[in-house]
């Protein structure tokens, strides 16, 4: 693609992490727009001019209905015949957060986003292993990312389960890795079912995932920065600027370049 990829970013009724989302896929490469689903169901054919779909984190409808399950409701109603045109065409997905329990009831993605185990509204960092292959996770085997979220639990059948696993459409599990053990917290923060992070569909084109990345954009924005600083220090390197959630990004602009 000699053009930069364009990137569509859906806003409206609750979705409040549009322009950090938006910084990331522009630092990457990309040509984000920031659009309201009214205005989009307005002119609902501009969506075929987009590469990559996003739905960002926030609280759509105040989760008053259920996590994400209004707004999907809106968009398939809506905008069901353009976003089957768009997924019949080579592009890219991505739900996080919020976002990620959009799609899930989009059904783009299968299973379902629960309330935490805890009961609690959980704001903290994790450390995941990526389990599965996609366009969005390439070069990536571990990435620490921070979560905020009520509904986080992911849930799914054991038969699904064992085919999403063999066709590697878990993205992301939950591991105890550095910052967990900084921090001295459990791997799995919400009760998630086969701690379960994130999940792929569509061949990988799509993904979904609790965590954000778009907050992970500097090496500084992790809770360690600090002692990864003195790491790379006594190693004689300085510390790389790039956060881990960044890669994301870089991989969706990436795969436009082939």
């Amino acid at each position: 693609m000699k053009t930069k990829p364009k990137i569509i970013i859906m806003s409206g009724y609750g979705l409040n992490c549009e322009e950090e989302t938006k910084f990331a896929f522009d630092s990457a490469g990309g040509v984000a727009d920031i659009v309201h689903i009214n205005d989009l169901i307005k002119t609902p054919k501009i969506l075929s001019k987009y590469d990559v779909l996003v739905f960002p984190g926030g609280f759509s409808y105040g989760d008053d209905t259920g996590s994400g399950k209004a707004y999907a409701n809106k968009f398939k109603k809506y905008l069901a015949k353009e976003l089957e045109v768009f997924m019949k065409r080579d592009t890219l997905v991505i739900g996080i957060c919020n976002g990620f329990q959009i799609i899930t009831n989009l059904d783009l993605l299968p299973g379902g986003l629960m309330h935490n185990s805890g009961g609690q509204y959980i704001d903290r960092w994790v450390d995941m292993e990526v389990k599965g292959h996609s366009p969005w996770l390439a070069g990536i085997t571990k990435i620490s990312l921070p979560i905020a979220h009520g509904e986080g639990r992911y849930i799914i059948d054991n038969k699904k389960y064992a085919e999403m696993n063999k066709a590697k459409e878990i993205a992301f599990v939950y591991t105890k890795g550095a910052i967990c053990k900084y921090q001295d917290l459990k791997a799995n923060p919400n009760g998630a079912m086969h701690d379960i992070a994130g999940v792929l569909g569509y061949n990988g084109r799509v993904l979904g995932l609790m965590p954000h990345p778009e907050r992970a954009m500097f090496s500084h924005h992790r809770p360690d920065w600090q002692l990864q600083k003195e790491f790379y220090k006594r190693k004689g390197k300085k510390l790389p600027k790039e956060g881990e959630g960044f890669q994301i990004f870089k991989n969706a602009i990436n795969y436009f370049k082939k």
